[in-house]
């Protein structure tokens, strides 16, 4: 079989998806290795409604890697991929599908055929993300792809809810929710997003039940003040100590209400004294957890109106939040009881898919007793059982894990896991996973089903051994659980991660569901701005991929992706990387078109040759770095260091060295030996690459040479290969030297075509040997030849012990040349120190911009070493 050629122009669309496919279709992502250790890692299932973005591309590629690398060292790399059913978002999907249909709605409907609708709509549009995914070139096991809903995973679910009510870890209460009243149902803390609205501070005067005076508060909503059950003080603020147990005439209620003392208010803030409304308020709630005598009054129904509540007028019941707040102004001014209202800018939450102000409110809900859970999850990242990359994460997990309130997981939809439990005549619950099971613990009481169905988040704290096949105990199960790491965004360790570490915990034996979980940080714009679609600065992936090539963008993302920070997400850097690539194309071109070859060994060939036998030096020490980066999880090193390779040691220098090697009249067996080694060198780069750029490397190596598919290739050879310290030195020496010459030669403007004469002085024995057994190659690269120099206007490159005299004065005019030099070297000198003293000004780095700082930090070290360049320069013309 002949090879096919290389194609002249690289253009990823040619062969990206086609190499996908063949991946997919011949199961190169999961080989059959029975006997290999595993290597586990659990998808964070994206929304079954969701598109890729730019942070799911970034997330994806880095678990991409870790799988890829593992599977090229042997292991059973298994990717567990799936979709999470997300209850609100799929059932706001399929309704708004209806309404711009014209058809009958959810409740015309009714809950049966409404949930037909939505699964037809899951089957026929379900799939956007996972197609997505694989034009990123996520090497996922699609084989056993699975869905939060699907038929073994909701039996998983279900066995959870049952077995934690009957360990009395799950159970039924009355508490304040994050309450969407355009929805009609609780949300998760996630599911809120917090804005800065314009807004007002009123200021209340509540008088005293016996005359005596009055108490002033504020409040950013008046309308609460219907459902106030007291005014807290703080215990040691002197101003309210003779008024605490005192009461409050309520000027629209007419309840009386105490005076209480507690923690909770501020004597720095406002007056010191704040109203308190237990129902509409998580504050409060707490307050009243404290002091259980205020009592509570709910006084909004579900679609967040005012409702007939003790002590409320007939003429607030119906109005809305907005309304009810106007009026209650306008009753205070009429009684003269405003001290004075403030516009101010607030904060504000609001439902993330409604749109609508969330509201606390106090309803009925099934809640975890997550405190009891959290001990466990809490020992496990302690101890060390399962640790954070980077370790300051660890922090907040402790913080949230030590703090952590009962979790509600019950929502009110019809998409999703519906609540097991039954309620008979008298509210009597039965908790069971099936009907049946249920109607057997209630014998002949008629039952009716809670409406009710769980958290999207409750079911996916099971993802790492729901997808497993358990509760059976799956030969799965055993091998792929605990999974090895977690890549997941810091944003969702509350969420999700810190549930999986719960539940994990304590259904699988106490064994956390991961050893590592690595945290990464966001994807932000070019300027450091969080990406959103009312700035218009969102990226979309696909796009980029279209205009630069999976490999590009996916070499971009790592190459930024630095422990601890955000990533500036910049087009013209996906541009760059395009152009690596396209560098990489162009080298393997070259090598085909001079007779290189793949190689058909994992080990090198001899070599004799000092320029071999340092490329090989040069692939052992990028092997050994890659492998220390996948240890590390260096994501950013292990882009750097493939990237020196590729472009500077093979591309820049080795190319060029063995050229005279392979020209034509080169000594045959010299030649043999260089094309034999260059195979061998640019097959290892291929694999080292392919974690990161799989499309690419495999259609090169394809081209290359008969053999099996790249992805089931063997990594890197590392401990077998040899170590040659002289090679080393000497290629060394030579690349810095002409390296040197050049930049010396581009400092002062010396035409490129101009083939100059040199001196050296102080050279040492070796020194000169080396200049004499490379001469053809400085000459050739450097465009300087041994000669006569006489002194003056001469050019001096300082290389070792080394230095290197240039004439340049029949090629450059001196004068002018230092003229120019001096006059940059001033202006960077004056605009490095003017940074300087801004970057030491208080004023500046405490209150400009975050970004306007770091920009100033850039700008300041870029003319720091522009000063340094120029005054080198300037030293070199002596």
């Amino acid at each position: 079989m002949r090879l096919a050629m290389i194609d002249k122009i690289f253009d990823p669309a040619s062969f990206e998806q086609r190499w996908y496919a063949h991946w997919e279709g011949e199961g190169r992502f999961r080989p059959a290795r029975p006997d290999a250790q595993p290597f586990t890692i659990v998808i964070p299932p994206p929304n079954v409604t969701g598109s890729l973005h730019i942070g799911h591309a970034l997330d994806n590629t880095l678990q991409d890697i870790l799988i890829r690398w593992h599977r090229l060292n042997g292991r059973d790399a298994r990717w567990v991929v799936g979709t999470d059913h997300a209850g609100i978002a799929t059932q706001m999907v399929v309704e708004r599908r209806l309404a711009e249909a014209q058809q009958p709605g959810r409740t015309a409907l009714g809950r049966e055929k409404f949930l037909e609708k939505v699964w037809a709509w899951k089957d026929e549009s379900g799939g956007t993300i996972t197609g997505q995914l694989r034009r990123l070139g996520a090497s996922c096991d699609w084989a056993n792809e699975r869905f939060t809903m699907d038929e073994g995973f909701n039996r998983a679910v279900l066995k959870v809810f049952v077995e934690l009510y009957n360990q009395k870890l799950l159970y039924r209460d009355k508490r304040l929710v994050n309450w969407d009243p355009k929805l009609k149902t609780a949300i998760s803390d996630l599911e809120v997003e917090t804005r800065e609205v314009a807004g007002s501070f009123t200021h209340i005067r509540y008088p005293l039940a016996d005359g005596s005076g009055h108490v002033i508060v504020a409040t950013t909503r008046p309308e609460t003040m219907l459902g106030d059950t007291c005014v807290a003080v703080h215990p040691d603020d002197e101003r309210y100590t003779a008024m605490v147990g005192k009461l409050i005439a309520h000027p629209i209620t007419g309840r009386r209400i105490p005076i209480i003392a507690d923690d909770w208010a501020d004597p720095e803030l406002g007056s010191g004294a704040v109203k308190i409304t237990p129902a509409h308020d998580f504050n409060d709630w707490q307050v009243y957890e404290r002091n259980k005598d205020i009592g509570w009054i709910n006084i909004l129904d579900e679609e967040a109106r005012i409702c007939a509540a003790d002590g409320v007028p007939a003429d607030y019941v119906g109005l809305s939040r907005e309304d009810a707040r106007r009026q209650v102004v306008a009753d205070l001014e009429a009684l003269e009881l405003i001290e004075r209202i403030e516009q101010k800018t607030i904060q504000m939450p609001y439902g993330d898919r409604s749109g609508v102000v969330i509201e606390p409110w106090l309803t009925d809900q099934w809640y975890v007793n997550a405190a009891e859970l959290a001990k466990d999850a809490l020992a496990a990242v302690q101890d060390g059982r399962t640790q954070f990359v980077p370790k300051n994460w660890e922090k907040t997990y402790f913080n949230w894990m030590e703090n952590i309130q009962p979790w509600c997981v019950s929502r009110q939809l019809w998409w999703g896991h519906r609540i097991p439990a039954w309620y008979g005549p008298d509210g009597q619950v039965f908790v069971a996973e099936t009907e049946a099971e249920a109607q057997a613990q209630a014998g002949d009481l008629a039952l009716i089903r809670d409406d009710d169905v769980l958290d999207t988040w409750f079911s996916s704290a099971l993802w790492p051994f729901g997808t497993l096949g358990w509760p059976e105990q799956t030969t799965d199960l055993a091998r792929h659980y605990p999974g090895d790491v977690l890549v997941t965004g810091f944003d969702i360790i509350f969420f999700w991660v810190a549930r999986m570490m719960m539940q994990g915990m304590h259904f699988m034996d106490g064994v956390p569901p991961f050893k590592t979980v690595y945290c990464h940080g966001l994807v932000r714009d070019a300027k450091g701005q969080k990406m959103s679609k009312t700035k218009g600065n969102t990226v979309d992936p696909l796009v980029l991929i279209d205009k630069y090539g999976a490999d590009a963008l996916r070499f971009t993302l790592t190459a930024m992706e630095t422990q601890g920070r955000d990533i500036k997400l910049s087009e013209s850097r996906i541009e760059g990387y395009r152009n690596f690539a396209t560098k990489l194309w162009n080298a393997a071109r070259f090598a085909q078109s001079n007779g290189i070859a793949g190689s058909t060994s994992p080990l090198p060939p001899a070599a004799a040759q000092p320029v071999n036998r340092w490329i090989i030096g040069e692939v052992r020490s990028t092997a050994r770095a890659l492998e220390q980066a996948i240890a590390d999880f260096r994501f950013d090193a292990y882009a750097d260091a493939i990237y020196r390779l590729v472009w500077s040691r093979f591309c820049d220098w080795y190319l060029e060295l063995i050229k005279p090697l392979l020209a034509e009249g080169a000594d045959a067996a010299v030649a043999a030996e260089t094309r034999a080694v260059a195979g061998w060198a640019l097959d290892q780069i291929l694999v080292m690459l392919h974690p990161v750029m799989p499309f690419i490397t495999e259609e090169l190596w394809s081209k290359l040479a008969i053999r099996d598919d790249l992805i089931l290739a063997q990594w890197v050879a590392t401990d077998a290969l040899p170590e040659d310290a002289a090679a080393s030195a000497d290629i060394d020496w030579l690349i810095g030297l002409i390296s040197e010459v050049r930049s010396a030669r581009t400092e002062v403007n010396v035409p490129p075509s101009a083939k100059l004469a040199y001196a050296v002085e102080g050279a040492s024995a070796e020194t000169l040997a080396r200049l004499a057994a490379n001469a053809a190659v400085i000459e050739r690269l450097a465009r300087i030849l041994p000669g006569e120099v006489a002194p003056g206007g001469r050019l001096q490159v300082v290389h070792g012990e080394a230095t290197i005299f240039v004439p340049i004065g029949d090629v450059v005019d001196l004068a002018a040349e230092k003229s120019r030099l001096d006059k940059a070297l001033a202006a960077a000198i004056k605009e490095r120190d003017a940074l300087a003293g801004r970057l030491g000004n208080p004023g500046f780095t405490d209150k400009a911009k975050p970004e306007a700082v770091e920009k100033a930090r850039e700008d300041h070290a870029a003319r720091s070493a522009e000063a340094e360049r120029l005054a080198a320069a300037l030293a070199r013309l002596g």
